[in-house]
């Protein structure tokens, strides 16, 4: 769980939330009904005509990662690819066969098996840099699905907020109505921006900033691949792989 990215969001509905009980306003009175089938109904649509439908899944998928990212932590994995190198020195490459076959990482042990097999190491690097191109590319695709959300909702609002304001003027000579329609108009507004800049552009940030990190990862590895296939000494591997460490 990342507890930043939830704390992150209690604060900031928190604030506005607690603004405006501190302005004496009640709470319920940003409970709009039209107003968010408006607004939420509105960026979903513009978003779903953009976007090429496998994107558009993958985006809902990743959603998650922002609260849940999967740990790919650096120091074990280091720790792995020295003791990798250690062994190839030792018994050769064929003695990573079978560590190779049990090694859960898909990514991992796709190197580890092209590593097996005695391919080349440039052949290694290029296989690789190929599938991270590919999986960044996607990643950054989803990413990039929130950021065009939030760039809709606000517009999608001010749509909203017209609506409203043309209920308000057709029904003038009726007071009653009157309340509904300038209560649309404003809390329309308020969901598409706060849709926007408290949800849609930050989810898409942090997608964007976990997928260069995937990507850091999985540089890293191939460099310790690459090494272990051109025979480097595994004291020299540590200290190169020591360099992705922030």
């Amino acid at each position: 769980m990342d507890y930043l990215s939830l704390v992150g969001v209690i604060i900031a509905l928190g604030a506005i939330l607690g603004g405006n009980a501190l302005e004496g306003g009640d709470i319920g009175a940003l409970a709009n009904g039209p107003a968010l089938v408006i607004v939420f109904g509105g960026t979903v649509g513009a978003i779903m005509l953009q976007t090429p439908m496998s994107v558009f899944v993958h985006s809902l998928r990743s959603a998650g990662s922002v609260f849940r990212p999967s740990r790919q932590v650096l120091q074990p994995t280091i720790k792995k690819l020295i003791d990798w190198s250690n062994i190839a020195r030792k018994e050769g490459l064929l003695g990573l066969e079978e560590i190779a076959e049990k090694e859960p990482d898909l990514f991992i042990r796709k190197g580890m098996q092209l590593l097996v097999d005695g391919s080349e190491p440039e052949v290694i690097r290029n296989i690789l840099e190929v599938e991270i191109e590919t999986r960044e590319h996607h990643d950054l695709q989803a990413a990039k699905v929130f950021e065009g959300m939030g760039g809709y909702s606000p517009t999608i609002g001010i749509i909203g907020a017209v609506m409203g304001l043309i209920h308000v003027m057709q029904n003038l000579a009726d007071p009653s109505k009157l309340g509904s329609g300038i209560a649309t108009a404003f809390v329309a507004t308020i969901y598409g921006v706060g849709l926007a800049n408290l949800f849609l552009l930050p989810f898409g940030n942090k997608l964007k900033a976990l997928a260069l990190s995937r990507s850091q990862y999985r540089e890293m590895v191939i460099e310790g691949i690459v090494s272990i296939a051109e025979g480097e000494n595994p004291r020299n591997i540590e200290s190169k792989l020591q360099g992705y460490l922030t």
